[in-house]
């Protein structure tokens, strides 16, 4: 019995006895939680639902969870129901139920792990957005990662997932950009305010190699940092998205925001939110009334000298995504920008829409890079920042990735380049693949001595390590409803070490290819089904993380 058959089945024995009750209590698929006992003495899985019920029903939630537990002791293929504590509810399946997974897993292949929780919703996946003004800093390189590794998240729980990268073509720091590679290009020291590193030498170079004449020509410096700044942007630009896509990151959209300024989609904005009431005028500047919607401050749209404040942007760029048919909008942030929360949520009350559902904003912390236990600064190409190509090179792009999602955003994180360049069981990306490879060579291993799938009996499937993997197994689906509902992928790596590991236990002592003359049994082949449902899951799992999944290693 999987999962999904083990939720339906308390789901229908709550119901009935909700009705002869006559509780007027409305219980869905999602009310009822089920999750793996830290201790298996406690059975295969428990369930706290009669102390969710019990207030609203006015009865104590031991006296309903008997109740439900005596019903549901009768269901075929569970074994046995106990009641503990206040009020828990602990379910053990029996043999045959609990083996029956590997079958399910096997037929259900890449599907196995995916969910409804997003289905049909249309979502906006923001992330990465580095002004292109140099390669992508290692921050930067975290959210590629966790936002790629998110949306496939999503997309596996029926997600319209649109991957979006935020253009940053607008403003102050292009200049900056522009007035670098000209200094390059004449030889002069960088601008105090400039932009430093091997790849500004590059760029500048390649600017002055595609420019059709003599760039010492033009008499106009204006006009020679336009140059530099169009076709310099345009070279930075496709060197990041090259970069990402090295990286295993591909977006559906690349958004200008240049765009929102010459397109009138910030006038737009500005007068859609002056028909709400939210703009007013004061000492010749365009203001948003913030502070209505619970920002700590009114914010300048259009200054008094008719520049575009910096919120003007925002503004404009969230109603274009709204517009574009948006229902859940998502941007990813570094941890200087916490500042900022509170505005955009002001903005989108002020639209007219519910904060943190149809905008929600992630901040993720940072990362450094270690080797010998000495941070890494500095990077060849960029100079001042490790950037993207520092990573990638001294631990391969399926360490850099499984070594970025693998902990919450919210922690800070120390990359030890040592320890997740090496082939060894330490390295958790290595030992999560290994598994994987464990599984492919098992079964080649097994057909070689005629082991093969012609037939399955779950309940022969009795051994402690067993059972364990099968209920390892089980959560799966759980796990990935769960990173989806809390943004979290971190999650999925965590329980592809913890089944990783719970595989090379049973892998230690149980046998799925035969011994000498041992004869072929129905016992190998179900053993061989259980191997390949994990090789499944590992793979499922591994894709989820945007991490290879090699056959052999």
């Amino acid at each position: 019995m999987n999962p999904a058959d083990l939720s339906a089945t308390l789901l229908a024995v709550v119901t009935r006895v909700l009705g002869r009750r006559g509780a007027e209590v409305a219980v869905g698929i999602g009310d009822v939680p089920l999750e793996r006992p830290r201790n298996r003495d406690h059975g295969d899985w428990a369930s706290n639902i009669a102390m969710k019920l019990a207030k609203p029903l006015g009865v104590a939630p031991r006296v309903l969870a008997e109740e439900i537990a005596t019903e549901l002791a009768a269901t075929e293929g569970i074994a046995a129901v106990d009641v503990a504590g206040p009020g828990f509810i602990n379910i053990t399946l029996d043999a045959a139920a609990a083996g029956a997974l590997a079958r399910v897993i096997v037929e259900a292949g890449a599907d196995y792990g995916r969910g409804d929780l997003y289905a049909g919703v249309t979502m906006n996946l923001e992330f990465v957005s580095a002004n292109p003004t140099g390669p992508i800093h290692i921050g930067g390189v975290r959210w590629a990662a966790v936002g790629d590794s998110l949306a496939r998240v999503f997309q596996s729980q029926g997600g319209l997932v649109t991957r979006e990268y935020y253009f940053n073509d607008h403003g102050a720091q292009i200049d900056r950009f522009a007035r670098s590679l000209i200094a390059s290009w004449l030889g002069e020291p960088t601008p105090e305010d400039g932009y430093a590193g091997q790849y500004i030498e590059e760029i500048a170079a390649r600017v002055v190699d595609a420019y059709p004449g003599e760039l010492a020509d033009i008499p106009d410096r204006a006009e020679v940092q336009e140059v530099f700044r169009s076709v310099g942007v345009e070279f930075m630009f496709g060197d990041i998205k090259k970069s990402l896509l090295d990286f295993g990151v591909a977006f559906d959209v690349y958004f200008h925001e240049n765009e929102l300024h010459e397109s009138g989609a910030v006038e737009h904005a500005i007068d859609r939110l002056r028909e709400l009431g939210a703009i007013y005028e004061a000492d010749g500047a365009t203001w948003f009334r913030s502070t209505d919607y619970g920002d700590d401050k009114d914010r300048v749209v259009i200054k008094s000298d008719g520049d575009a404040g910096y919120i003007s942007g925002d503004l404009a760029y969230y109603l274009n995504k709204r517009e574009r048919g948006f229902e859940r909008n998502i941007i990813m942030l570094g941890a200087d920008h916490h500042g900022y929360v509170r505005r955009l949520m002001a903005m989108t009350a002020a639209f007219g829409d519910t904060p943190y559902y149809n905008l929600e904003i992630m901040i993720g912390q940072l990362v450094n890079l270690v080797r010998d236990g000495v941070p890494q600064r500095m990077s060849k190409r960029a100079g001042t920042v490790v950037v993207l190509e520092d990573l990638v090179d001294a631990v391969g792009v399926d360490a850099a990735r499984y070594a970025l999602v693998r902990s919450s955003i919210d922690s800070q994180i120390d990359i030890d380049l040592d320890q997740w360049s090496r082939k060894t069981n330490d390295n958790p990306v290595f030992y999560v693949q290994y598994a994987h490879a464990r599984t492919n060579a098992v079964a080649r291993n097994a057909i070689a001595v005629g082991v093969d799938r012609s037939a399955f009996d779950a309940a022969l499937l009795t051994h402690e390590t067993e059972s364990v993997l099968l209920g390892n197994l089980a959560e799966f689906p759980r796990v990935v409803r769960q990173a989806a509902e809390l943004r979290e992928p971190h999650r999925i790596a965590r329980y592809s070490e913890e089944l990783a590991g719970a595989y090379h236990r049973w892998y230690d002592s149980c046998r799925v290819a035969p011994q000498g003359d041992e004869p072929v049994t129905d016992l190998h082949r179900t053993r061989l089904w259980l191997n390949d449902a994990t090789g499944v899951v590992l793979r499922n799992a591994l894709a989820l993380l945007g991490v290879s999944a090699p056959e052999r290693m």
